[in-house]
């Protein structure tokens, strides 16, 4: 097979579908993998880095709208949804939390492989890497994992959404507004204490020397900066 064939990841339980799918989409020189759950999915996409996704909304694991967010943390591959659910909030909820399209089951074979070869021309950015490393430290986007040294380090909900937006942002400085906005909404733009109390904690967890960071840097009244070096 061509390896310059496009790969699509199917994402669906439904046995009988994905071979629908995958005799479709053969049909015409793609190529295709398969997962029938959300976690076996974004696996899928972590150590295959497939070129598009067919997912379907209604997986035994999780909601199809919560492997697309958790996807858009590290991820713009392009998102087809296939599901059942024809209810316009459906289709608000999915595009909302990052798919590129949607489509109703059930579908003709033609439209289908027209949505998919649309999705696949809206080429994304560069992707961002399911693991990202520095130091002693590997944060694996797709698992929501984070080490040191290897050790698995427990992170909160809210410190790890903040080790997050700066890695995806690593190099670059983040203003307090913008890291309170993403984590706290628009509401919580003037409550620096809040972040600075979380700054801490995370830096105690990842830091060797947590009061002389070497890769959480604060840059003075501006906000943080991950330093990979």
């Amino acid at each position: 097979m061509n390896p310059s064939e496009p790969t699509i990841l199917v994402i669906d339980d439904e046995l009988q579908i994905r071979r629908l799918l995958r005799v479709t989409l053969e049909s015409e020189h793609f190529r295709v993998r398969e997962a029938e759950n959300g976690r076996l999915g974004l696996q899928e996409v972590a150590h295959q880095a497939p070129d598009g996704i067919i997912l379907d909304l209604g997986l035994p694991d999780m909601n199809g709208a919560e492997v697309i967010r958790q996807l858009r943390e590290w991820s713009r591959v392009p998102v087809l949804v296939l599901s059942v659910r024809a209810a316009e909030d459906d289709k608000i909820g999915a595009l909302d939390a990052g798919a590129d399209d949607y489509l109703t089951k059930p579908f003709s074979g033609r439209e289908l492989l027209a949505r998919v070869r649309a999705i696949l021309r809206r080429t994304p950015g560069a992707a961002e890497p399911a693991v990202v490393a520095f130091g002693e430290i590997e944060v694996d986007q797709s698992a929501r994992v984070v080490r040191r040294s290897g050790a698995e380090v427990h992170l909160t909900a809210r410190e790890y959404a903040l080790l997050r937006l700066l890695v995806q942002h690593r190099g670059k400085v983040v203003t307090h507004r913008q890291i309170l906005r993403d984590l706290w909404g628009p509401n919580a733009e003037e409550q620096t204490h809040y972040l600075r109390v979380h700054m801490a904690h995370l830096r105690r967890k990842l830091e060797p020397e947590p009061h002389s960071p070497r890769h959480l840097k604060t840059e003075a009244g501006i906000g943080y900066r991950l330093v990979e070096g």
